[in-house]
Formats: C-alpha cells, structure tokens, sequence
C-alpha cells in the first residue's frame, strides 16, 4: 500500500475573475472546489493511474466534511484523523496573473500527533509512505524529521516532497525520493543559477548526501532526474498552460506510480514528466487518459556530466 500524509489539507477554491481589479467589486465567471493539499493531490493522481493509496492526515469541520465526502466519490481510501477546527480554504484568483491565498487551517495536538505515529506504524517495509506539504499550526517544525525517523526505523520506503529547511536534515535516512523545483534547489543551496548546468553539481549533491532519486522540476522547461546511475534532462512539453496548482504533486504522483512496480527510474521519470504536464495542461488534476496521451511524447536524454 501507498501511504500520502498530508498534515494541512484544504478545500482549494478555484476562482477565474477576468481582468481583476484591487478595491472594485469583482465577479467570477468560473469557480471550482477540489479537495486539496499535496498528499491529497498524490492520492487523487495515483487513482487516475489506477493505483490504489490511503490517505492519512487531519481534518476537521464542515470543510473537512466536504473532503472526506469529495475522496469517496472519487472512491479513495481515506484514514483522516478528526480534529477541532476546520480545515483551511485556499483561494487560487485566476485572472492575468495566477494569485493564491491559503488558510491558517486548525491548531493540531499532540494527541493527533501520535494518533497519525500509530497509523504508520501499521505500515510494512513493502509499502511506501508519501510525506509533502505544509506544517499545520501546533506541530513542531521538525515534525517530519520525527515522522520520517519513526518509519526509517521501521525500514519503511518514504517519498518527501517538502519546501523547507528539514530536507536537508532528511536526507541521512535516506528517501527514496525527494523532488524540489529548480527555485527551491537554489535556496536549498543559497545561490542562483542562469543555466541547466549550474544546476547538476547541486543535484548531484543531493544524491551524495543520501536522496536515492532527486526529481527536479523545472516548469515549461522541463524536468531532470537525477541518482547513483547518472543525470537525466526531460524537455518540457508543448502544451497550454492551465494551471499551475498541483502539478508539482501529480510529478510525485506519476514517478511513484511506476517506480513501486519495477523500480525502474527511467519509466517512473517518464511517467512524472507526463503527469505534471498533463496537470499543468488541465483544468483540475489531469485524468489518467491525458497522462498516458503524453507518456510517449517524454523524451528521456542521459546528460554527459
């Protein structure tokens, strides 16, 4: 089984306002609600590849309602913790430009803390354990470094697709893959690049310090794998650019589909790229027919670096 822990998720409320205007009354012409958060996002995805997952986390109130009722339409397996409070909305103001406001979300307790512990550790070294996204309000900031010590211990495969400063802490235990952006690699770092080049030392480093798949993801100009055996590049897609929101996720989504059958990193990548494209080519998060239409359209080229 595949396990996606989101801690923070949301209702995402997709809004489109043609030219929007600051301090004017504004009115949508078209608006969407989608369980969301990154887990969730993974899970959803990992559904449309027909690949079965359960997805753990907390939430609460009328808008954690609406999430669990959303999933089992979709006929996901969820295993949510309930906690006071409800959980956050997220506006995504699409307009000429695209602009996010994201909820707090509810306070979370220790003693929803260790009921999720309990949950993972019902896990076996043959499943695999999704960790990505925000750090609700009351966990502690090294909660996934607690989280992913508790399953390494355990000799539980896990995935971690976070933005802050743990990640590097997480790669000592080892995850089998960890996938930033081409911005979040230069922060990780705290430099710049002005090229694809300037970024392969630093991925590589990420390898040497333990990740065992490094998916770097590099917007319309494509994406890059890298691992002991080398460094891959993808050219991104041709495509119209839709939506932004979750094709990060559905990148994570679409490699773990295929690298927990065989292990084969070049198919996983191949299926990431897709994935990610065809979310970012989608309204919503893309169904399983766009992603295998553009599966074969992924060119895969082994850098020589």
């Amino acid at each position: 089984m595949i396990y996606t822990v989101t801690l923070n998720p949301a209702i995402d409320y997709v809004i489109r306002v043609p030219e929007f205007k600051l301090d004017e009354l504004n009115k949508t012409t078209e608006e969407y609600k989608f369980p969301g958060g990154k887990g969730i996002n993974v899970s959803r995805i990992l559904k449309n590849l027909n690949v079965e997952s359960t997805n753990l986390g907390f939430v609460g109130g009328f808008t954690g309602t609406f999430i669990r009722e959303r999933l089992a339409e979709e006929r996901l397996i969820t295993n949510f913790i309930e906690v006071p409070g409800d959980t956050r909305i997220n506006i995504k103001l699409k307009s000429e430009v695209e602009t996010e406001i994201n909820g707090q979300g509810p306070t979370i307790e220790k003693i929803h803390l260790d009921a999720l512990k309990a949950q993972l550790l019902d896990a076996t070294p043959e499943d695999l354990v999704v960790f990505s996204g925000s750090i609700p309000k009351g966990l502690p900031d090294d909660v996934y470094i607690e989280l992913v010590k508790l399953v390494k211990e355990e000799e539980i495969p896990f995935v971690v697709d976070i933005s802050n400063d743990q990640l590097l802490d997480i790669l000592p235990f080892n995850p089998v893959l960890i996938k930033p952006n081409h911005h979040e690699l230069a922060a990780i770092f705290n430099t710049s690049f002005n090229s694809f080049e300037e970024m392969i030392p630093y991925g590589k480093k990420l390898v040497e310090m333990g990740a065992e798949q490094v998916l770097l993801s590099m917007g319309k100009d494509g994406a890059a794998l890298f691992n002991e055996s080398g460094v891959y590049r993808a050219p991104g897609l041709a495509g119209t650019l839709k939506n932004s929101v979750g094709a990060g996720d559905s990148m994570v989504a679409g490699f773990v589909s295929q690298y927990v059958q065989d292990k084969d990193p070049i198919k996983a990548f191949t299926y990431g790229v897709a994935s990610g494209s065809a979310t970012a080519f989608s309204e919503d998060l893309a169904l399983g027919k766009d992603i295998l239409n553009l599966v074969e359209k992924v060119k895969i080229n082994q850098v020589k670096n």
